[in-house]
């Protein structure tokens, strides 16, 4: 059975490759929707320079203030316990590293809206579906740390 360590909010990392779209995007949208009762962060294996615009504007466009957010190394983690644990691609699967402690481990292997060709209409929807996506899956791991709360749906 899973037991969690007291404390006052569920810690969720969430992982990509250059922590600048998906991870981005599910950071924002996560801290948005599971308000006090998670501390949520992201970070890359290889992060990028800066979050890429169409990510920013997407966020922006749905009422979420990317500013506080910034591409990380994931190693800056390492020591850090954590109760779950979001892998946002394959690569970052592939090369997540060691985290200790209980852990709840999911994948969600999402398409790059980065590497999106075609002109900024067509990559900015790219970044809106990823956008979609990553919205219903943010949702079901609300529930999952409402449970984990014991707090009522």
């Amino acid at each position: 059975m899973f037991e969690m360590k007291k404390r006052d909010k569920i810690q969720v990392m969430l992982i990509c490759t250059a922590n600048s779209a998906r991870s981005q995007m599910a950071e924002g949208l996560l801290r948005e929707k599971a308000g006090d009762m998670a501390d949520v962060c992201s970070a890359g294996t290889e992060p990028a320079e800066d979050i890429h615009p169409l990510a920013r504007k997407v966020m922006e466009e749905n009422g979420i203030d990317p500013s506080i957010q910034y591409p990380k190394n994931v190693e800056i983690y390492l020591k850090r316990e954590f109760d779950v644990i979001v892998t946002t691609c394959d690569g970052a699967r592939e090369n997540c590293p060691f985290f200790p402690g209980n852990v709840r481990r999911y994948h969600w292997s999402l398409e790059d809206p980065a590497a999106a060709k075609g002109d900024e209409g067509t990559r900015l929807e790219a970044f809106r579906k990823a956008f979609a996506e990553l919205s219903e899956r943010v949702s079901a791991l609300v529930k999952v740390i409402r449970e984990m709360r014991n707090i009522p749906a």
